[in-house]
């Protein structure tokens, strides 16, 4: 006798006018699927949204049944916002310290907020770029380029949240995050002096740098302190390539080679740590060190082992897209300064006291 076959009867997912005419579920067919009220399916989506647990699963398996997803524009006219931040960065500040945007479009993307990049080849380019800034109505900016009082005025105009990273407002009221690189660099300074050092150069920056001038004033003030004023100063432009170039230049200029070299940057340091030792014939760091800031990858590396000033950039970030939020959630949040030590790296290129 034939074994009868059992017949297992699955359930037909749910169909709505919108699976049958091959269009997107919207918000509404689950509402109906769900017997919920539209408004109770927005708050399940909505950061924050008041919802009760097994209300907010049951809305979610609907959701999901249905392959429904939020329409991000559709939120941002019901919400009044665009969850999207401008990024303003120069092409300098990225060459020698490019974790900084890494780590800022990580953490807004972390919140679910879009980033909107405007790189600028130079910080004095930023006129060019806040048009575009204003147009997209983005909901705040965190700015790792320098910007003029006037240009900072501009953004309260506009009533847009501005965090500055790494650089600080003259008498605007900004908030901003800064690694207090006068202090590290004046430690640097310090050391050297303390090892017996007497015979300085520097390798600058652009003068339109924010970061890279007030390394440059600190290094010189200290070194005035100390009775030292003829210091051979050169520019670059945080490249590798300008502070080799740096290096031959302050050996034709000045006729003799220092006993330490200060440079704003770990790029131009670890150039001039080349053209030093492979072009020169010079010794480091017995007859020369060199000194570097930013703490970047290749800085630590064997063959360079830089000595130099690391910023705490995982700190910085995560304190800029912070103050950000707040000053999003409360356009009344007061400006504020948060300012992150340096942190020394030994290394191998110059010889330091203590």
């Amino acid at each position: 006798m034939a074994r009868e076959k059992k017949v297992e009867t699955v359930a037909a997912p749910a169909t709505t006018p919108a699976a049958r005419s091959g269009r997107r579920a919207t918000s509404y067919d689950v509402a109906r699927i769900a017997g919920v009220s539209q408004s109770m399916v927005s708050r399940c989506f909505a950061p924050g949204g008041s919802i009760a647990p097994a209300k907010r699963d049951h809305i979610l398996k609907i959701a999901s049944e249905l392959g429904y997803r939020p329409n991000a524009l559709a939120q941002g006219l019901i919400s009044g916002r665009t969850n999207m931040v401008a990024v303003l960065i120069s092409s300098l500040t990225n060459r020698y310290y490019p974790e900084v945007l890494d780590e800022l479009s990580r953490r807004l993307t972390e919140r679910d907020i879009r980033v909107l990049l405007f790189s600028l080849n130079a910080e004095s380019e930023v006129d060019a770029v806040l048009d575009q800034v204003w147009r997209h109505s983005v909901d705040g900016v965190i700015s790792a380029a320098r910007l003029s009082d006037g240009q900072i005025r501009l953004f309260d105009e506009h009533h847009v949240p501005l965090v500055l990273y790494n650089r600080t407002a003259r008498a605007a009221s900004a908030a901003s995050v800064c690694c207090d690189s006068t202090t590290g660099e004046r430690d640097l300074v310090e050391r050297l002096l303390n090892a017996g050092h007497r015979r300085f150069a520097i390798i600058a920056g652009p003068d339109d740098s924010y970061v890279g001038e007030e390394r440059r004033v600190a290094a010189l003030a200290r070194l005035a302190e100390a009775g030292i004023d003829d210091v051979p100063v050169v520019r670059g432009d945080f490249s590798y390539d300008s502070g080799r170039a740096g290096m031959h230049d302050l050996a034709r200029k000045t006729g003799r080679i220092p006993d330490a070299l200060i440079c704003v940057s770990d790029q131009m340091a670890i150039g001039a740590m080349d053209a030093a030792r492979i072009d020169l014939g010079i010794a480091i760091p017995k007859d020369l060190s060199i000194v570097g800031f930013d703490g970047s990858g290749p800085a630590g590396w064997a063959s360079y082992a830089l000595t130099s000033i690391r910023q705490p950039v995982r700190r910085m970030t995560e304190a800029a897209v912070a103050m950000l939020m707040e000053r999003i959630e409360d356009g009344t949040t007061p400006a504020e300064r948060r300012l992150f030590a340096g942190e020394l790296l030994g290394g191998g290129s110059a010889r330091i006291g203590s």
